[in-house]
C-alpha cells in the first residue's frame, strides 16, 4: 500500500498547506476559512480563500510520481493508494484503487437538500465570476466534497483503507510529512501489523526511526526508478 501527501502533487503546481512562503496556511487561519462551522456561517470567505486552489486543481495534470504509482499497481506489487490529497491526480494518472480520505473536488453537495452535483461547472463558474455556487434544486449553498475542519472523515473509505493497511506487506509513504491526523497514524498501524515501511520524503518525518528505509529525496526522482523494477 502507498500513502501519499501534498509533496507528491506540488510538482504539478498544487501548493501544500504548511511550507513557508507557499503553504496555504501561511497567511490564513484555517479555522476562520476552512472549518465546517465557518463555511456554514461565511461561505464566501471559504470560496475566496479556495479560489486559487480550485483553479490550480482543475487545471493540474499528474506528474511522473503519480504515473509511477499507477504503473506499480498495474504490474502487481501495489494494491492501492491512500491519499491525503483532494486533487484527483492519482485517478487521472491511471490508479484504479484510491482511498481519498480527505475527499475530492469531483462533486459538490447542497448543504440544504443534500443533492449532489458534478463540481466542474459550478467551480468553473465560481472561478470566472467569484459567485458562491448555489443548488439548482433548492437554492442552498453548494460545498465541495472535501473534508473541512470539524467534519468526520468518510467512514466507509477509511475502513476500507484500514483493512488494506492491516494486511499489507509494505507501506510506502510518498510525499507526506506525516503531521496531519489520521494519516500520521497510518504507517504505525501498518508496522504494528507486521508491514515493512519505506518513506520517500524531502524532509525527515517522525516515523523515520521506525522505517526500514527512509529516503530524503524528491518523489519525482525516486518513484519512477522504483516502478521501473517491476515493468
Amino acid at each position: 500500500m502507498a500513502l501519499t501527501g501534498a509533496g507528491i502533487s506540488t510538482p504539478s503546481g498544487i501548493p501544500d498547506f504548511r511550507s513557508s512562503n507557499s503553504g496555504l496556511w501561511e497567511k490564513t487561519n484555517p479555522f476562520e476559512v476552512a472549518s465546517i462551522y465557518s463555511f456554514r456561517q461565511r461561505p464566501q470567505d471559504f470560496y475566496d480563500w479556495i479560489q486559487p486552489l480550485a483553479s490550480q486543481t482543475l487545471e493540474a495534470q499528474p506528474n511522473a510520481a503519480h504515473y509511477a504509482l499507477a504503473k506499480l499497481e498495474l504490474h502487481g506489487p501495489l494494491v492501492g493508494v491512500i491519499t491525503q490529497n483532494v486533487d484527483m491526480l492519482h485517478g487521472k494518472a491511471g490508479s484504479q484503487t484510491v482511498y481519498e480520505i480527505h475527499g475530492h473536488f469531483r462533486e459538490v453537495t447542497c448543504l440544504s437538500c443534500y443533492a449532489v452535483f458534478s463540481a466542474s461547472p459550478h467551480l468553473n463558474n465560481f472561478i470566472a465570476t467569484g459567485d458562491v455556487p448555489h443548488c439548482s434544486d433548492c437554492g442552498g449553498i453548494l460545498k465541495p466534497n472535501v473534508i473541512l475542519i470539524g467534519e468526520q472523515l468518510p467512514v466507509r473509505i477509511l475502513n476500507e483503507a484500514k483493512r488494506q493497511i492491516n494486511t499489507c506487506d509494505l507501506m510506502l509513504v510518498a510525499g507526506s510529512s506525516l503531521q496531519m491526523a489520521p494519516a500520521c497514524d497510518i504507517p504505525s498501524l501498518a508496522v504494528n501489523c507486521g508491514a515493512r515501511l519505506l518513506i520517500v520524503n524531502l524532509e525527515p518525518t517522525h516515523m523515520d526511526e521506525r522505517a526500514d528505509i527512509a529516503i530524503h529525496a524528491d518523489v519525482l526522482d525516486v518513484l519512477p526508478k522504483l516502478a521501473a523494477y517491476f515493468q
